[in-house]
C-alpha cells in the first residue's frame, strides 16, 4: 500500500500519565505544525480521568479508549491499524520532542528509503543503569553520540517507521505485554532488509515515568 495523502501519523499510549501526556501532545502540536499528521492517543483504561482532561484541551487527537488494559504493543498496533501516515511514530507519553525534530527526521526518511527505523537521542534509564549491557543496547554508550549510525535495536520510546516496513515485516509482536517488543520489531525491520538509525537529533525524555510501574526486569 502507498501513503500519500497523511506524512506521519503520531501514536502514543497511555496509562495514568496525563500531566506528562499533556506536556508531549503540546509538544507534538508544535512539532506537526504546517505538516500533514494525524495524532492518536490510545488509553489503556487510565483511571485517572485522562481522556476527559485531554480530549477538550486537544480536538485534533483521535482518543481510542480502551476498556482494559492490553499491553504496550497492542494499544500500538490499534492505532498503527488505523492510521494513514507514511512515517508512523510511536512515542512514550512522557516525552517532549523538539520543534523540528519531526520535520527534520521525516526529511531524512524521505532522503534514503533504505531506512525503516530511526531513533534518536534520550535521557532516561542509561543514565540509571550505566553498566547495564541490556540496557547499553538501547542506550549504545560506545557510540559517539553526535553521530548519525546504522544499529541493531531502537528503543520503543521514540520509534519512527515507515509504514511500508511495517506492512512487509508486520506489526509490533503482541505476546510481548511491554518491554521486548520494540527489539523483536527492530530485528525483523532488519531481517527485511531496510536499516534501523540512531540519529544524534535530541528529544528531552522524562526518566521512564509511563512505565515505571512495570517490572524492570
Amino acid at each position: 500500500m502507498t501513503y500519500e495523502e497523511t506524512k506521519l501519523s503520531v501514536i502514543i499510549v497511555n496509562y495514568n500519565v496525563k500531566y506528562f501526556l499533556e506536556q508531549c501532545l503540546y509538544s507534538v502540536r508544535a512539532a506537526v505544525t504546517g505538516m500533514d499528521a494525524e495524532v492518536f492517543v490510545v488509553d489503556n483504561n487510565s483511571t485517572d480521568g485522562s481522556v476527559e482532561y485531554l480530549r477538550p484541551k486537544f480536538p485534533e487527537v483521535v482518543f481510542i479508549e480502551n476498556k482494559d488494559n492490553p499491553g504496550f504493543a497492542k494499544a500500538n498496533n490499534q492505532a498503527i491499524r488505523q492510521c494513514t501516515g507514511e512515517y508512523v511514530l510511536l512515542l512514550n507519553p512522557d516525552t517532549v520532542v523538539g520543534e523540528e525534530s519531526l520535520r527534520s527526521l521525516c526529511f531524512q526518511m524521505d532522503e534514503d528509503p533504505e531506512i525503516g527505523a530511526i531513533g534518536v537521542k534520550m535521557f532516561g534509564l542509561s543514565k540509571l543503569f550505566p553498566n547495564s549491557p541490556a540496557f547499553a543496547r538501547y542506550s549504545l554508550p560506545y557510540l559517539d553520540k553526535e553521530q548519525t549510525h546504522k544499529v541493531e535495536v531502537l528503543a520503543g520510546a521514540f520509534m519512527l517507521l515507515r509504514h511500508e516496513a511495517l506492512d512487509k515485516v508486520g506489526l509490533l509482536d503482541e505476546s510481548f505485554f511491554m518491554y521486548g517488543e520494540d527489539i523483536d520489531l527492530s530485528y525483523r525491520i532488519v531481517l527485511g532488509g531496510y536499516k534501523n538509525l540512531y540519529v544524534p537529533e535530541r528529544i528531552l525524555h522524562y526518566k521512564g515515568e509511563s512505565t515505571k510501574h512495570g517490572d524492570l526486569r
